[in-house]
């Protein structure tokens, strides 16, 4: 099994930069208008619209926009947390007060993070979640997520299993990074689902 994680990671570091290169081309207007899509097809997810608690993200640069989505989940009443990066590269969580409750972050040399202002509710705050939103770079028919490489989410998903909690993984991706393959490692969980802004796609 170790075998296969080390061979797995040279290719997910190859199909990362790949993924990175198409995304970096696209423009303020594409970036405007695939956000609006994917937070009404979001939207439209049983899995959110009966959701109390919602673990998603802000985006950054060129991922596919979270910020619409985040104010209207904000909007139904929706309690949103959203994670702050830890020294450690662990996730802890506060919760959405709208965007004016953002704060721009930045860790080390990467790039600057939007994360929540206020209290800080704990790495455990994630499993009262009944969806957690994951960012990613491509998933595959089977379900499983290619991530920026970071290891965070990795340790949430972990986190949410050890603890038996059990909400909906959806990931947000742009249409054209829903692939027929992934490489994956023993340790990688399937999403539930994938919206993209021309739709859903369901795995379970």
């Amino acid at each position: 099994m170790s075998h296969v994680g080390r061979a797995a990671e040279p290719d997910k570091r190859m199909l990362r930069r790949g993924f990175l290169a198409v995304r970096n081309r696209l423009t303020p207007y594409d970036l405007q208008e695939s956000a609006g899509a994917l937070a009404r097809r979001a939207l439209e997810l049983p899995e959110l619209a009966h959701a109390r608690t919602v673990a998603a993200y802000v985006s950054v640069g060129s991922e596919p926009g979270t910020l619409a989505l985040l104010d209207a989940l904000h909007a139904r009443g929706v309690r949103v947390l959203l994670p702050v990066l830890m020294a450690d590269n662990d996730l802890d969580w506060g919760a959405y007060a709208g965007e004016g409750s953002l704060e721009r972050v930045r860790h080390g040399g990467r790039m600057a993070l939007l994360e929540p202002a206020g209290e800080r509710l704990g790495p455990e705050a994630v499993q009262e979640a009944d969806a957690v939103l994951l960012p990613g770079l491509a998933v595959d028919r089977r379900g499983m997520r290619l991530g920026r490489g970071g290891g965070s989410y990795d340790r949430v998903l972990a986190r949410l299993e050890r603890e038996g909690a059990d909400p909906a993984l959806v990931v947000l991706l742009y249409d054209a990074e829903v692939v027929a393959h992934v490489p994956a490692e023993p340790h990688d969980r399937p999403v539930h689902a994938v919206v993209t802004p021309s739709g859903v796609r369901r795995f379970d």
